[in-house]
């Protein structure tokens, strides 16, 4: 049997594109003498889909959708993930579905038992768990059919499938990427296909939706957990593998975790601004090393054409971090647009002066200057149409280390979830055959310049530091006692635990950015604002 991985990248409820794009790789597959081509778990729906599923329209359209597409299934069998209704007394009206079709016709269905409900996943909100798993006898072969993590957890439906004769396991799944699952997903799928002594199927969703990016890598494992066919990571494709040819193992590449975060943040960014209708982006540009980054992200996802750059000096800022935005520019071959706010500034501050008597320079002020830089590029991006992209890091979001209305304003925040210390290897990774980052961007000691003398330090720990123990709070979860013990001092401990639970209002009002860890300020991770539990 040759079997087809067609990893494609859906838009979420864009039926019309996704049946074009569904039928575009049924039709590569036969051309390519496939018998059967396997797409993504929710492929035709497209993930995630949150409460658009609570819509009847939805659910209709996406049924139609599936009768559309069997019709023109013909000289190969296909397995497209869709969403099936359930109306029985009690449960959810949905299920998570899979259907099996050929000859024009949806043979079976088969619905997802095992329910993702932690972190990202809200699976149970919306779907029915089905119990009642089957396997598909197609070519003499008796194949089991699983979605995402249910090949993965020993509670899933696998050794059911391997007990009615399953002798091979199609895994169709929506993972979202993170750079520490994406070391180590393949070798976890290796050793399930090795356990249950099965040839594994794996065919993963690519893409970015929102905060999520699908990073694809389907593969095909022999029954002793060899690798014998891969597709590659953050890219539309197909392959077609013939099952009843030798096939040998394949050594897998490692995967350099930070090439990997860069690919991911650039289709996520990518993908964000296509589907959401954005044709170009802009930032601002301070000379610092996290707007350089984005601006490069940037244009990888866009395109140079479709780049806008913005230096907005004020009477702080140095004339190295001028120049060092447009030595930038110059080398990503960007326009840099240049717009001093110091004569707005000026004028705020005279309007202030009364009511401000007597009171000293502070963080009204330096805000001050954050929020008419934000002015300037949302005026930009609403008059030219242009997305606006936040160029904040992980670190500062969870310490606060931002201004709301001003370095928290865009409409994507492509390194929302990027530590600051990972910013720095990004810039290494960026500039590794050439400088396009300025040196002096990477080497210069971080500062908002909002005051005289003024570095990130005043009011932050070292990164390295900081980072550390951000880490372990908010992706390790764990307690103070827990973090001290791996070397921290416990004053220092609980100073960023403190910025952490008090800034979570800021992140409320933060514009959406992409996930790349295993636990993002974003849908999954979900804390009250008002509340008052302290170390």
């Amino acid at each position: 049997m040759k079997i087809a991985l067609a990893q494609i990248n859906p838009t979420v409820a864009a039926f019309k594109e996704n049946v074009q794009r569904i039928a575009s790789f049924i039709e590569k597959a036969r051309e390519k003498g496939a018998d059967l081509v396997v797409f993504p778990e929710m492929a035709l729906m497209g993930s995630p889909a949150k409460d658009l599923l609570e819509h009847p329209g939805v659910i209709k359209d996406n049924l139609e959708a599936l009768e559309r597409l069997a019709d023109g299934v013909a000289g190969v069998a296909a397995l497209i993930g869709f969403v099936d209704t359930h109306s029985p007394k009690g449960g959810k009206p949905l299920y998570n579905a899979v259907a099996f079709i050929k000859d024009r016709k949806v043979f079976s269905v088969h619905h997802k038992f095992l329910l993702s409900t932690y972190d990202v996943f809200d699976e149970a909100r919306y779907f029915e768990s089905d119990p009642a798993v089957s396997i598909v006898e197609f070519m003499g072969r008796k194949i089991g059919i699983t979605l995402g993590e249910e090949l993965l957890r020993e509670a899933g439906p696998t050794r059911s499938l391997v007990a009615q004769g399953a002798r091979m396991i199609i895994n169709m799944a929506a993972f979202p990427y993170s750079f520490e699952e994406h070391k180590t997903r393949l070798k976890t799928l290796s050793q399930r296909a090795a356990l249950y002594n099965t040839e594994l199927v794996y065919v993963n969703m690519v893409g970015g939706n929102d905060e999520l990016i699908y990073e694809g890598g389907s593969c095909v494992i022999d029954n002793w957990g060899r690798v014998v066919a891969r597709v590659g990571d953050f890219e539309e494709d197909l392959v077609v593998v013939d099952l009843k040819a030798p096939l040998k193992a394949i050594t897998a590449l490692e995967a350099d975790p930070i090439e990997s975060v860069y690919k991911a943040l650039v289709l996520g960014l990518g993908d964000y601004a296509r589907k959401c209708g954005f044709k170009s982006a802009i930032m601002g540009l301070s000379g610092g090393i996290d707007s350089a980054v984005v601006a490069c992200l940037s244009v990888a996802a866009l395109g140079k054409e479709n780049v806008v750059g913005v230096s907005m000096p004020s009477q702080f800022s140095s004339k190295g971090s001028v120049e060092d935005a447009r030595e930038l520019t110059q080398n990503l071959g960007i326009p840099l647009k240049l717009m001093s706010i110091q004569p707005i500034y000026e004028r705020y501050v005279e309007s202030f002066k009364e009511e401000a008597k007597g009171l000293p320079f502070g963080t009204a002020e330096e805000n001050l200057q954050a929020r008419i830089r934000g002015s300037i590029l949302m005026t930009l991006s609403n008059k030219f149409g242009h997305l606006l992209v936040a160029t904040g890091n992980k670190s500062e979001l969870a310490c606060g280390y931002c201004t709301l209305y001003g370095d928290l304003c865009g409409g994507f925040a492509v390194m929302a979830d990027v530590p600051k210390t990972m910013v720095y290897q990004l810039a290494q990774y960026i500039n590794r055959e050439r400088e396009v980052i300025p040196r002096n961007s990477i080497e210069k000691v971080p500062s908002a310049e909002l005051r005289p003398n003024q570095t990130d330090q005043d009011t932050l720990p070292p990164y390295l530091t900081l980072d550390g123990i951000l880490k372990a709070y908010v992706e390790e979860a764990k307690e103070l006692e827990e973090i001290v013990s791996l070397g921290y001092g416990e004053a220092l401990v609980r100073q960023v635990i403190e910025m952490v639970d008090r800034n979570e209002y800021k992140r409320k009002q933060s514009p959406p950015g992409l996930r790349i860890t295993s636990k993002a300020f974003g849908s999954g991770r979900r804390m009250p604002i008002a509340q008052r539990y302290r170390y």
